[in-house]
Formats: structure tokens, C-alpha cells, sequence
């Protein structure tokens, strides 16, 4: 009978995924009412006190980004080239193969600064423009290569933020922001399909939301469990941290976190669905991976590090099992139960995974910052390449040898790579 009940589970679960695919999202009952322009001077002292009303804070934002656009475009106003500068630069960053970036950079190249050189508007640092033909001349276009213009360009788009802020814009801004605040997500916004992770303090299942049709990974805390394990700063850390990472662009490298809500009972995270398994049991069926494909691995990885790194956040628990794949192969950053914020004081604890803690985590009472996880990445790239960690050759399990190898050993990284990439 539980097995005729599992596997009733799993084709519920494989239709809804068909369905959120190939059917267009359900549309809401209720049509959305924005509440009235006057909270707005209620909103802006919230977003004052929470320290959300900075340019940066704002721009880096979606909803935030457009609704300025919207002000510079209906004025006119002289940002609106920079603005769409700006959007050619960040389509560019997105780019994923040398030869896409090349095309685009010397698209951007002719099309924007070429066309200021010519216009002699002297906006941009002369700098600026010799740091990009330095690079373009010897085919070199790193992700980074724009972020000269980039300083500028915000330096220019300050100018007309105060007046933004006391625009219709930023009143509709506040108006939606007053809505978010006030959603209240209930269990019966979700249909929920079978079990697809477990954790200490509770279950993942897969669901779909009901207004739009799109398929989530739901994380569901029991409370009684986090109190019997004292886990609550763990839970809140990992609520703070989903949502540090989550704002502004999303980031297709880490898993993000949409929804968030709770019960009398339990916590709910509403993240991305990963489909694909983790590294961990792909290692395991594997033995170990090709270059090429730990190659590919590991610049995922790095761009969702460097994601949190740039929010200030040491992630600290980087290991195979934590790397989950969606359905195409590509893999993000999961568990941020250990995460930290470093912006205003860096970490001292021994936390994470042992053969994976740097040396400055496991010395008690060093400070460290987002070195860490470069370290840690390094014994999970190693652990793909070889089939195991490079502290743990001897195959011991006892976890104080296992930190006394990594503060003393010097690992002998005689990586044996294949021939299959020439």
C-alpha cells in the first residue's frame, strides 16, 4: 500500500510539473487593488528606519530599477541614455561564452562610448575608454571589463534620484511596497506533491502555486523540532540570509528563496525547485568527473559565491551535497543555515563541514571573512577530480584527525587530469 502510495505521489508530482510547462500560469481570482498614494509617507519612514531608501538599495531592485526608469524616460531626462547603457552592460555580464561577450562588447563599444568619444560629451573618464580598447584589442572581454562606466553611470543617475524621490514613481514604489508588506501567504496558496528532501528539522516538498501555476520547493520547519534541538538562531539565520541573497537580481547560481511564511507549527521557505539531484550523489555514481565537467562545475559555483561575497556573506558549508542540479545540468549553492553576514563584524566560529574548513575557521578565535569559502571550494573541486577529499586519502572518519591533516598537511594536489579536453 505505501509503495502504490508513492508512486500515486510521484505521478502527481511529474503531471504538475508537466502542467506548469506546458500551460499558461492561472490567472489570480482577485484582481490587485494598490492601497491608497497617502501611505506613502507612512512607507517612506519604514524604508528610512530599515535603511532601504538609499540609491543603491533601490536601483538594485527590480521593481525599484523600472519604476526609475519610468520617471527618467516620461522626463526626458538626461540619465536616460546611461540607463540604457547600463541594461546593454549588464546583458553582457549575463553572457556565458567568450565569443558572445566579444560580439557585444564591440556592439556596446561602436554603439555607446564610441558614440560619446564623437559627441565630445566628456561624461565618461578618458580612462575609462583606453581600459575597454586595451582589452577589446587583444580579444580579451572579461565579465568586468564595463565596470569602469558602470561607477560613472550610477554617479550620474544620483543625480536625479532626490527628485525621483519626490515623484509619482516613488509613491507608486511605496504603494507596492506597502502590498508586499502586507501579502498574507497561506498554506491553501500552494498544492503540494510529494516529498523530495528531508532535513533535521523538517521536510521539502515539491508544490505549485495556485494563482500562477509555477512549480516551488517548499522547506517545512516543524518548531517543535527546532526548539527540542535549540535550532532557532539556526532557522532565523537561514531566513536572514535567503533573503540577503535573494535581493535585487536574482542570482541563477544560488538557490533563492520567493515566498516566506509561517504557521503556529511551522516555518515556510518557498525556494527554486531543483530536480537534478545534488553533486554528492552524482559523485557517487560517477566514482569522479572529467576536467571538463568540473571546469563547468566549478564556474557556476564561483559566480554564486561571488554573488553572496559582494552582499558580504561567507556561505561556509560548500561541499558536493549542498550543490544542487535543475533538469538542464546546471547546478546552484543550496543551505544557508550556516551563512554569515560580515559587513559589520567578521566570524570566529568553527563552523561547517570537516575536510572542507579553511584552516581560519578551525583556528578558534581567528576572525576570517569570505576567504573561507575559497578554501573549501578548492577541497570540493579536488574531492570531484580524485572521488574523495584531500585531507581524507587515508580514509579516516575521525573528524579531529581529519582537522589536525588539514591544519598541518600540505596537500599534494598531483591532480591527475583527462585527456578527453586535448
Amino acid at each position: 500500500m505505501a509503495d502504490l502510495e508513492a508512486v500515486l505521489a510521484d505521478v502527481s508530482y511529474l503531471m504538475a510539473m508537466e502542467k506548469s510547462k506546458s500551460t499558461p500560469a492561472a490567472r489570480a481570482s482577485k484582481k490587485i487593488v494598490l492601497p491608497d498614494p497617502s501611505v506613502r509617507s507612512v512607507m517612506h519612514k519604514y524604508l528610512e528606519k530599515n535603511n532601504e531608501v538609499s540609491f543603491e538599495k533601490i536601483f538594485n531592485q527590480k521593481l525599484g530599477y523600472l519604476l526609475f526608469k519610468e520617471y527618467c524616460e516620461t522626463l526626458h531626462c538626461e540619465p536616460v541614455p546611461q540607463l540604457y547603457f547600463y541594461e546593454e552592460i549588464k546583458k553582457y555580464e549575463r553572457l556565458e561564452t567568450e565569443k558572445e561577450r566579444e560580439l557585444k562588447a564591440r556592439e556596446i563599444y561602436d554603439t555607446y562610448i564610441m558614440g560619446e568619444e564623437l559627441g565630445r560629451t566628456d561624461r565618461y573618464p578618458p580612462d575609462a575608454v583606453e581600459h575597454v580598447w586595451k582589452h577589446l584589442k587583444k580579444n580579451e572581454v572579461p565579465t568586468s571589463l564595463f565596470q569602469p562606466y558602470v561607477r560613472t553611470i550610477f554617479d550620474i543617475l544620483h543625480s536625479v534620484y532626490e527628485k525621483f524621490l519626490n515623484s509619482e514613481k516613488y509613491t507608486r514604489f511605496c504603494q507596492w511596497k506597502n502590498l508586499e508588506l502586507n501579502i498574507q501567504l497561506t498554506m491553501n496558496d500552494f498544492s503540494f506533491h510529494r516529498i523530495i528532501g528531508r532535513g533535521g528539522f523538517g521536510e521539502v516538498y515539491g508544490c505549485r502555486k495556485a494563482d500562477t501555476g509555477k512549480m516551488y520547493a517548499m522547506k517545512c520547519l516543524d518548531k517543535k523540532r527546532i526548539k527540542m534541538k535549540q535550532g532557532e538562531m539556526l532557522a532565523l539565520n537561514e531566513r536572514i540570509m535567503l533573503s540577503l541573497v535573494s535581493t535585487g537580481d536574482d542570482c541563477p547560481f544560488i538557490v533563492n528563496m520567493t515566498y516566506a511564511f509561517q504557521t503556529a507549527e511551522k516555518l515556510y521557505f518557498v525556494l527554486d525547485l531543483m530536480n537534478g539531484g545534488d553533486l554528492h550523489y552524482h559523485l557517487s555514481q560517477h566514482g569522479k568527473f572529467s576536467e571538463s565537467e568540473m571546469r563547468f562545475y566549478a564556474a557556476e559555483v564561483v559566480l554564486g559565491l561571488e554573488h553572496m561575497h559582494n552582499r558580504h556573506v561567507v556561505y561556509r558549508d560548500l561541499k558536493p551535497a549542498n550543490i544542487l542540479l535543475d533538469e538542464y545540468g546546471h547546478v546552484r549553492i543550496s543551505d544557508l543555515g550556516l551563512a554569515c553576514d560580515f559587513s559589520k563584524k567578521k566570524p570566529q566560529a568553527s563552523v561547517g563541514t570537516h575536510g572542507y574548513m579553511a584552516p581560519e575557521v578551525l583556528n578558534k578565535g581567528q576572525s576570517y571573512d569570505s576567504s573561507a569559502d575559497w578554501f573549501s571550494l578548492g577541497c570540493m573541486l579536488y574531492k570531484l577530480l580524485r572521488g574523495h577529499s584531500p585531507f581524507r586519502q587515508h580514509k579516516t572518519r575521525d573528524k579531529h584527525e581529519i582537522d589536525r591533516m588539514t591544519m598541518t598537511m600540505v596537500s599534494g594536489a598531483d591532480v591527475d587530469y583527462d585527456d578527453d579536453d586535448g
